[in-house]
């Protein structure tokens, strides 16, 4: 957690301390050897992707921060946002869609574009109560993957032999998602947010 300058003044007097004829290389040499330096990322783009996560964020294209908004209120301008939806492979870390929509578009009406997108076949889909919806559940289904979505709280039963029926089962029994997203491995989800976090 030291500042770069700081950090290299250590590493000189550490040199210093045990004799060592080595000097800290300073910013610009990182630098320009950074520029230098020639990586090849090899992804896997074949096969099937064991698991898919997908989630939203808000992202504010015009307007005041929410501080300021917060503590001083509006200034009168229109705050414009759009959402952010992404398909992150858990394996590799990867993004493998994105879509960009209005802030009234709900998260489950992009779901389908995003298979869409997703030009391998998938085994398992994750996202949170807000993909719990019979459209993307069949969107889901023609993909042939699992449905990794927990139902909203007070979620009924849907058809006879439905797949999702075994988790409002479990919420009902159980009172909360809990015991199901422990089974199924629903914490690979949270993936989705660390990708979040690296493009905001």
């Amino acid at each position: 957690s030291m500042p770069l300058r700081a950090l290299q003044g250590f590493i000189d007097s550490v040199f210093r301390l045990a004799h060592v004829p080595l000097s800290c290389p300073h910013y610009t040499c990182i630098s320009r050897r950074a520029k230098q330096v020639e990586v090849s990322f090899k992804t896997k783009t074949r096969g099937a992707i064991q698991h898919l996560a997908i989630d939203a964020t808000g992202l504010k294209v015009y307007g005041e921060g929410e501080w300021k908004v917060k503590k001083h209120g509006t200034d009168g301008k229109r705050r414009v946002w759009r959402k952010l939806h992404i398909a992150v492979d858990t394996s590799t870390h990867e993004i493998i869609a994105a879509e960009l929509s209005l802030s009234t578009v709900t998260d489950g009406e992009v779901l389908p574009n995003l298979l869409k997108q997703t030009r391998r076949s998938l085994l398992e889909v994750s996202g949170d109560g807000a993909y719990d919806t019979r459209a993307c559940h069949a969107a889901i289904k023609i993909k042939g993957a699992i449905a990794l979505v927990p139902p909203r709280e007070g979620a009924a039963f849907w058809e006879r032999g439905h797949p999702r029926n075994f988790a409002v089962g479990c919420q009902k029994l159980y009172g909360s998602n809990k015991y199901w997203k422990e089974r199924y491995g629903y914490h690979k989800r949270s993936l989705s947010e660390t990708a979040m976090y690296r493009v905001k």
